[in-house]
């Protein structure tokens, strides 16, 4: 543990002091090492409950230059300015909705809302004041890949005022919804999300799981009602990746469910401190409310006035009120440590939005021993597994670990296993970060931060702790992400491996050829085949001379087929074979798989997925394989599954 004391010169108020919790602490020394050596922006994820607020005060006590501190909710400003205070240090608050426009102290906590529609007053500073050298997003997984959203905004103006602007977010859940992480690199040697997030590196990360192991957060403890649940698993999501409120009205509105369920709810919650239940719509929530103890619940939606909001909030964490019903509003800002039963009567999109609801009932409180989870909706999500960036390719498929055949980097993909198998993954690219890249591009002076970073150079215990991590936050950017791709299209110019979605060969520049345009080429000739796979058959033969052979035969929706052979016999067969086949063919590409015979391969065919299109071309009497397309997405029908 590290004891912070008041800063030399600042008024403190007396007996005040704030002590860090280990991980905390070394948060802190992480982003003050990255920002010593970049600018680049950073996040840091803690689970909620961890203590946010803290570590941004504790960042903002170090600063060396202004800080602004913004969040998207008036309780999070309040919270965060809170802890600051707790060192005995003043700072302003700028929020509409807390009734204050401050911009004056060095160190500003800030609504988006309110800063967004006043940066005249935050890019044009009074004399004396100086220009912002840090910028703190608490949730900064609301900050868009939108150069016109209200975050951006405030950022591109401050940037304009200082090129050399540090920007920290800080998060539970570093994902967003339909666009995967929000940072680019992890601090463990990964790539997470794309090169043009606009976070690059994520620089400190406590799990979840460990902070329960070490008592730090209530133990979730989830149950498996007893009563009849909701069917949501017709339900899709809109393009915008959140269900319809009017298909989620289809399936509770009226349903005979709901009388069971409220019921079991009332009678887990006997012995309970306080029960928050998360509804569908706001018609379900209205229909939960009239099921719940009269006197003793209350309802929030978006509708709810502000004040009268807060007097129910006000009300519920006094324990004046045991049940609070929402509808999607209470997921992030709301901090009710004795929450200790969670209901979750509705399906969530995404497991940060899963994680985000539970979170609401893993803070410490005197009395409290655990949380319990009580889920109605059939959500599948598992509260302690990482979100593996990309949406879920369908219901069936979970997080599974797949080596990196090239470095080694134990990647997360979704995936789907046949006991401890992973038999299908759907991963295109290793993650793993490998070899130097380019070379730094700041001197010395610059990397060490003499003169010029957001952060001193700190003496003592605390200049140690910093000194051990330096570079932490900014090695992966002296790396490059492996190139081993576990699914390609391959440039017919220079031959590499390219993206499945690529348009172009970064490698050449060639333009690379489109799917469509090679089935279009091939219908026109009179010696070629196309074939619209809807299935595959292996059968192990025997050829003219009695040699072992594998054939392949792909099948069209009439019965057409094309075939092709393959030899196992010799190691320099296996590894054409490999090669020229299981390359492709294989539902877990790059998992290692070596079969020495054609009956080894029929076993195992569970294994192998067969292409959306097979061009075969005549040469002489027979026909011969001449191309295969996977990962079809083009204009062209594709076939249906075969049976």
């Amino acid at each position: 543990m590290t004891h912070i004391h008041k800063v030399s010169g600042q008024p403190a108020e007396s007996g005040l002091s704030v002590t860090l919790r280990s991980y905390q602490h070394e948060a802190v020394a992480r982003v003050v090492s990255h920002f010593r050596a970049s600018s680049e922006p950073a996040v840091v994820v803690l689970p909620t409950g961890s203590g946010k607020s803290l570590v941004i005060a504790e960042l903002a006590r170090l600063a060396r230059g202004r800080v602004l501190v913004l969040a998207h909710v008036r309780e999070l400003v309040e919270q965060n300015h809170a802890k600051y205070r707790a060192y005995g240090l003043e700072a302003d608050i700028f929020s509409a909705g807390l009734g204050r426009k401050e911009a004056g102290r060095q160190v500003v906590f800030g609504s988006v809302q309110s800063v967004v529609r006043s940066l005249q007053r935050f890019v044009s500073p009074s004399d004396g004041q100086g220009t912002f050298t840090l910028l703190v997003i608490d949730e900064c997984h609301r900050v868009s890949m939108d150069e016109n959203s209200s975050y951006r905004q405030v950022i591109d103006a401050l940037r304009q005022r200082n090129p050399r602007l540090k920007v920290l977010g800080l998060t539970a859940t570093p994902h967003r919804l339909g666009e995967g992480f929000i940072y680019h690199r992890h601090h463990h040697g990964m790539v997470r999300g794309d090169d043009s997030c606009f976070f690059r590196d994520c620089v400190f990360e406590q799990p979840l799981r460990l902070m329960v192991k070490q008592g730090y957060l209530a133990a979730p403890r989830r149950i498996d009602a007893a009563v009849e649940r909701y069917d949501f698993s017709q339900l899709r999501p809109a393009a915008s990746g959140l269900f319809q409120e009017e298909e989620l009205n289809r399936v509770v509105a009226g349903n005979r469910a709901t009388p069971g369920i409220i019921a079991e709810v009332v009678e887990r919650a006997q012995g309970r401190q306080g029960v928050m239940l998360f509804a569908a719509s706001v018609a379900h929530a209205e229909e939960i409310l009239g099921y719940l103890p009269s006197g003793l619940a209350a309802l929030i939606t978006g509708a709810t006035p502000s004040c009268e909001r807060e007097a129910l909030i006000d009300a519920f964490k006094a324990r004046e009120l045991k049940y609070l019903v929402n509808v999607a509003v209470l997921t992030t800002g709301f901090d009710a440590p004795h929450v200790d039963l969670i209901a979750i009567l509705r399906p969530t999109e995404s497991v940060s939005l899963y994680q985000q609801i539970v979170g609401r009932g893993l803070r410490l409180a005197p009395g409290k021993v655990d949380c319990l989870i009580l889920d109605y909706a059939g959500n599948s999500w598992d509260l302690y597994a990482p979100e593996v960036g990309s949406p879920r390719p369908d219901s069936d498929a979970g997080p599974v670990q797949v080596e990196c055949p090239a470095c080694g980097h134990a990647n997360l993909f979704w995936g789907k296993r046949d006991g401890d198998l992973v038999v299908e993954h759907f991963g295109r690219r290793c993650h793993g970060l490998v070899g130097d890249d380019d070379k730094a591009t700041t001197s010395p002076s610059e990397q060490c931060g003499a003169g010029s970073g957001a952060y001193k150079e700190q003496r003592g215990a605390e200049s140690g702790a910093c000194k051990e991590q330096r570079g932490a936050g900014s090695g992966a950017c002296r790396k490059r992400q492996c190139s081993f791709r576990f699914r390609f299209k391959v440039c017919d110019q220079c031959g590499a491996e390219n993206d499945i979605a690529a348009r172009r060969c970064p490698g050449c520049q060639t333009l690379l050829v489109d799917a469509d345009d090679k089935l279009k080429e091939a219908l026109r000739l009179k010696d070629a085949r196309v074939l619209r796979v809807s299935g595959m058959q292996l059968e192990a033969m025997l050829n003219g001379r009695g040699l072992p052979r594998l054939k392949v035969s792909y099948f069209d929706e009439d019965g057409a087929s094309l075939s092709e052979w393959f030899a196992l016999e010799t190691p320099a067969q296996r590894g054409a074979f490999a090669a020229v086949f299981l390359r492709d063919h294989l539902r877990a590409p790059g998992i290692r798989w070596s079969p020495r015979t054609p009956d080894e391969v029929i076993a195992e065919q569970r294994r192998l997925r067969h292409p959306d299109f097979v061009v075969g071309r005549k040469v002489g009497r027979h026909w011969q394989v001449r191309e295969k397309l996977f990962d079809y997405t083009g204009r062209y029908r594709r076939a249906a599954a075969a049976r």
